[in-house]
Protein backbone atom coordinates (compact mmCIF):
# COMPACT_ATOMS: atom_id res chain seq x y z
CA UNK A 1 0.00 0.00 0.00
CA UNK A 2 2.78 2.39 0.96
CA UNK A 3 4.64 1.70 -2.28
CA UNK A 4 1.48 2.38 -4.27
CA UNK A 5 1.07 5.73 -2.54
CA UNK A 6 4.70 6.60 -3.32
CA UNK A 7 4.25 5.65 -6.98
CA UNK A 8 1.02 7.67 -7.19
CA UNK A 9 2.70 10.65 -5.58
CA UNK A 10 5.62 10.48 -7.99
CA UNK A 11 3.23 10.27 -10.94
CA UNK A 12 1.30 13.29 -9.65
CA UNK A 13 4.54 15.32 -9.37
CA UNK A 14 5.57 14.28 -12.88
CA UNK A 15 2.20 15.43 -14.26
CA UNK A 16 2.56 18.80 -12.52
CA UNK A 17 6.09 19.18 -13.90
CA UNK A 18 4.98 18.35 -17.42
CA UNK A 19 2.06 20.76 -17.11
CA UNK A 20 4.44 23.47 -16.00
CA UNK A 21 6.74 22.77 -18.92
CA UNK A 22 3.82 22.86 -21.29
CA UNK A 23 2.71 26.21 -19.92
CA UNK A 24 6.24 27.55 -20.24
CA UNK A 25 6.51 26.44 -23.87
CA UNK A 26 3.10 27.98 -24.53
CA UNK A 27 4.07 31.31 -23.03
CA UNK A 28 7.50 31.56 -24.64
CA UNK A 29 7.10 30.04 -28.09
CA UNK A 30 4.40 31.33 -30.41
CA UNK A 31 3.49 34.55 -28.65
CA UNK A 32 6.62 36.57 -29.34
CA UNK A 33 7.13 39.62 -31.54
CA UNK A 34 9.73 42.33 -32.06
CA UNK A 35 9.41 45.69 -33.84
CA UNK A 36 11.11 46.16 -37.18
CA UNK A 37 14.58 47.67 -37.28
CA UNK A 38 14.71 51.45 -37.24
CA UNK A 39 14.93 52.93 -40.73
CA UNK A 40 14.17 56.00 -42.78
CA UNK A 41 10.62 57.23 -42.99
CA UNK A 42 8.85 55.33 -45.76
CA UNK A 43 7.63 58.51 -47.40
CA UNK A 44 9.59 61.70 -46.76
CA UNK A 45 7.90 64.95 -47.70
CA UNK A 46 6.79 65.14 -51.31
CA UNK A 47 9.22 67.99 -51.86
CA UNK A 48 12.17 65.97 -50.57
CA UNK A 49 11.33 62.84 -52.56
CA UNK A 50 12.15 64.46 -55.90
CA UNK A 51 13.18 68.10 -55.50
CA UNK A 52 14.88 69.71 -52.51
CA UNK A 53 12.60 72.07 -50.64
CA UNK A 54 13.40 75.79 -50.82
CA UNK A 55 14.35 75.71 -47.14
CA UNK A 56 17.07 73.11 -47.66
CA UNK A 57 18.16 73.27 -51.32
CA UNK A 58 21.80 74.33 -51.44
CA UNK A 59 21.80 75.31 -47.76
CA UNK A 60 22.85 72.13 -45.98
CA UNK A 61 26.12 73.75 -44.97
CA UNK A 62 25.96 74.94 -41.37
CA UNK A 63 25.32 73.64 -37.85
CA UNK A 64 22.68 71.02 -37.13
CA UNK A 65 21.21 69.70 -33.89
CA UNK A 66 19.29 66.54 -33.00
CA UNK A 67 15.53 67.17 -33.06
CA UNK A 68 12.45 65.74 -31.38
CA UNK A 69 11.42 62.35 -32.77
CA UNK A 70 14.93 60.89 -32.72
CA UNK A 71 15.22 57.36 -31.33
CA UNK A 72 18.07 55.01 -30.42
CA UNK A 73 18.14 51.55 -28.93
CA UNK A 74 19.44 48.01 -29.06
CA UNK A 75 18.60 44.56 -30.38
CA UNK A 76 19.97 41.41 -28.76
CA UNK A 77 19.12 37.73 -29.10
CA UNK A 78 17.92 35.83 -26.05
CA UNK A 79 17.13 32.12 -25.77
CA UNK A 80 14.49 30.79 -23.39
CA UNK A 81 15.17 27.44 -21.76
CA UNK A 82 13.51 24.59 -23.65
CA UNK A 83 13.34 26.63 -26.86
CA UNK A 84 15.39 26.23 -30.06
CA UNK A 85 14.64 29.58 -31.72
CA UNK A 86 15.97 32.80 -30.26
CA UNK A 87 13.86 35.81 -29.45
CA UNK A 88 14.99 39.33 -30.37
CA UNK A 89 14.82 41.64 -27.38
CA UNK A 90 14.44 45.29 -28.38
CA UNK A 91 14.63 48.42 -26.25
CA UNK A 92 14.52 52.08 -27.28
CA UNK A 93 14.91 55.56 -25.87
CA UNK A 94 13.80 58.91 -27.26
CA UNK A 95 16.25 60.76 -24.99
CA UNK A 96 18.75 61.55 -27.73
CA UNK A 97 20.80 64.73 -28.15
CA UNK A 98 23.69 65.87 -30.30
CA UNK A 99 24.99 68.10 -33.04
CA UNK A 100 27.19 68.21 -36.12
CA UNK A 101 28.53 70.63 -38.70
CA UNK A 102 28.12 70.39 -42.49
CA UNK A 103 30.36 72.04 -45.09
CA UNK A 104 30.28 71.82 -48.88
CA UNK A 105 27.58 71.92 -51.52
CA UNK A 106 25.54 69.64 -53.77
CA UNK A 107 28.74 68.26 -55.30
CA UNK A 108 29.61 66.70 -51.92
CA UNK A 109 29.45 67.40 -48.21
CA UNK A 110 31.90 67.09 -45.34
CA UNK A 111 30.28 66.40 -41.98
CA UNK A 112 32.40 67.11 -38.91
CA UNK A 113 32.37 67.43 -35.11
CA UNK A 114 29.68 64.75 -34.84
CA UNK A 115 28.42 63.97 -31.34
CA UNK A 116 25.31 61.91 -30.64
CA UNK A 117 24.35 60.93 -27.09
CA UNK A 118 21.57 58.56 -25.99
CA UNK A 119 20.43 58.50 -22.36
CA UNK A 120 20.34 54.77 -21.58
CA UNK A 121 18.33 55.22 -18.39
CA UNK A 122 15.45 56.04 -20.75
CA UNK A 123 15.56 52.62 -22.44
CA UNK A 124 12.25 50.75 -22.46
CA UNK A 125 11.65 47.29 -23.92
CA UNK A 126 9.62 47.42 -27.12
CA UNK A 127 9.17 43.70 -27.91
CA UNK A 128 6.47 41.40 -26.57
CA UNK A 129 6.55 37.91 -25.08
CA UNK A 130 3.25 36.26 -24.16
CA UNK A 131 2.94 35.63 -20.44
CA UNK A 132 5.96 37.74 -19.54
CA UNK A 133 6.41 41.34 -18.41
CA UNK A 134 9.36 42.31 -20.61
CA UNK A 135 9.71 45.63 -18.78
CA UNK A 136 11.39 43.63 -15.99
CA UNK A 137 14.30 43.16 -18.40
CA UNK A 138 14.98 46.90 -18.24
CA UNK A 139 15.87 46.61 -14.57
CA UNK A 140 18.33 43.77 -15.28
CA UNK A 141 19.93 45.81 -18.07
CA UNK A 142 20.20 48.88 -15.85
CA UNK A 143 21.97 46.93 -13.12
CA UNK A 144 24.20 44.97 -15.50
CA UNK A 145 25.36 48.16 -17.24
CA UNK A 146 25.58 50.14 -14.00
CA UNK A 147 23.55 52.94 -15.55
CA UNK A 148 23.56 54.94 -12.35
CA UNK A 149 27.27 55.51 -12.91
CA UNK A 150 27.30 55.33 -16.73
CA UNK A 151 23.90 56.64 -17.89
CA UNK A 152 24.88 57.60 -21.45
CA UNK A 153 26.10 56.10 -24.71
CA UNK A 154 27.95 58.57 -26.93
CA UNK A 155 29.08 58.31 -30.55
CA UNK A 156 31.63 60.80 -31.87
CA UNK A 157 33.28 61.23 -35.26
CA UNK A 158 35.71 63.91 -36.41
CA UNK A 159 34.81 64.00 -40.10
CA UNK A 160 33.01 61.97 -42.78
CA UNK A 161 32.19 62.52 -46.45
CA UNK A 162 28.61 62.33 -47.74
CA UNK A 163 27.40 62.31 -51.34
CA UNK A 164 25.81 65.56 -52.45
CA UNK A 165 22.48 64.16 -53.69
CA UNK A 166 19.38 65.66 -52.08
CA UNK A 167 16.90 63.89 -54.36
CA UNK A 168 16.77 60.67 -52.34
CA UNK A 169 18.45 58.54 -49.66
CA UNK A 170 22.23 58.27 -49.72
CA UNK A 171 24.40 55.60 -48.11
CA UNK A 172 26.61 56.81 -45.28
CA UNK A 173 29.54 55.07 -43.58
CA UNK A 174 30.25 56.46 -40.13
CA UNK A 175 33.62 55.50 -38.63
CA UNK A 176 33.94 56.90 -35.14
CA UNK A 177 34.19 56.13 -31.45
CA UNK A 178 31.47 54.70 -29.23
CA UNK A 179 31.58 55.14 -25.47
CA UNK A 180 29.45 52.83 -23.30
CA UNK A 181 29.93 51.83 -19.67
CA UNK A 182 32.92 54.16 -19.45
CA UNK A 183 34.74 52.29 -22.26
CA UNK A 184 35.49 53.83 -25.67
CA UNK A 185 35.98 51.67 -28.77
CA UNK A 186 36.41 52.34 -32.49
CA UNK A 187 33.27 51.38 -34.43
CA UNK A 188 31.83 51.84 -37.90
CA UNK A 189 28.13 52.49 -38.29
CA UNK A 190 26.28 52.09 -41.57
CA UNK A 191 23.32 54.34 -42.32
CA UNK A 192 21.13 56.00 -44.89
CA UNK A 193 20.35 59.71 -44.93
CA UNK A 194 17.76 61.81 -46.66
CA UNK A 195 16.44 65.36 -46.68
CA UNK A 196 12.87 65.49 -45.43
CA UNK A 197 11.37 68.95 -45.61
CA UNK A 198 13.46 71.24 -43.42
CA UNK A 199 15.11 68.30 -41.63
CA UNK A 200 17.75 65.71 -42.37
CA UNK A 201 16.96 62.13 -41.32
CA UNK A 202 19.68 59.53 -40.68
CA UNK A 203 18.92 55.90 -39.80
CA UNK A 204 21.27 52.98 -39.37
CA UNK A 205 23.02 50.63 -37.00
CA UNK A 206 26.33 49.49 -35.54
CA UNK A 207 27.22 46.05 -34.18
CA UNK A 208 29.19 45.59 -30.97
CA UNK A 209 30.07 42.86 -28.49
CA UNK A 210 29.00 43.86 -24.99
CA UNK A 211 31.96 42.14 -23.33
CA UNK A 212 34.28 44.53 -25.23
CA UNK A 213 32.76 47.26 -23.08
CA UNK A 214 33.20 45.39 -19.81
CA UNK A 215 29.54 44.31 -19.72
CA UNK A 216 28.64 40.74 -18.84
CA UNK A 217 25.61 39.40 -20.76
CA UNK A 218 22.63 39.45 -18.39
CA UNK A 219 21.89 36.11 -16.76
CA UNK A 220 18.32 35.65 -15.61
CA UNK A 221 16.21 32.59 -14.80
CA UNK A 222 15.18 30.58 -17.89
CA UNK A 223 17.04 32.93 -20.28
CA UNK A 224 20.53 33.25 -21.81
CA UNK A 225 21.56 36.36 -23.72
CA UNK A 226 23.98 36.64 -26.66
CA UNK A 227 26.95 39.00 -26.20
CA UNK A 228 26.48 40.45 -29.72
CA UNK A 229 24.36 43.60 -29.76
CA UNK A 230 22.99 45.71 -32.61
CA UNK A 231 22.66 49.38 -31.74
CA UNK A 232 20.17 51.11 -34.02
CA UNK A 233 19.18 54.74 -34.46
CA UNK A 234 16.87 57.06 -36.33
CA UNK A 235 18.05 60.64 -35.98
CA UNK A 236 16.29 63.81 -37.12
CA UNK A 237 18.40 66.94 -37.44
CA UNK A 238 17.34 70.58 -37.71
CA UNK A 239 19.53 73.46 -38.88
CA UNK A 240 20.44 76.03 -36.24
CA UNK A 241 22.17 78.62 -38.44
Amino acid sequence: MKSRLLIAGAAFIAVIALAGTGAYVYFFSGLRSSPNALGLSATPSAQASSTPSPSTAGTLAGSWTVATGSVAGYRVKELFVGETSKHEAVARTSSVTGNLTVAGDSSGYQVSTITITAVLTGLHSADTVGGRDVSQRDGYVSRQMNLQQFPNATFTASSISVAGSTSGPVDVTLPGKLTIHGVTKDVTATAKAQVSGSKVEVAGSVSIVMTDYGITPPSVPFTTVDPQVTIEFEIFLTKVD
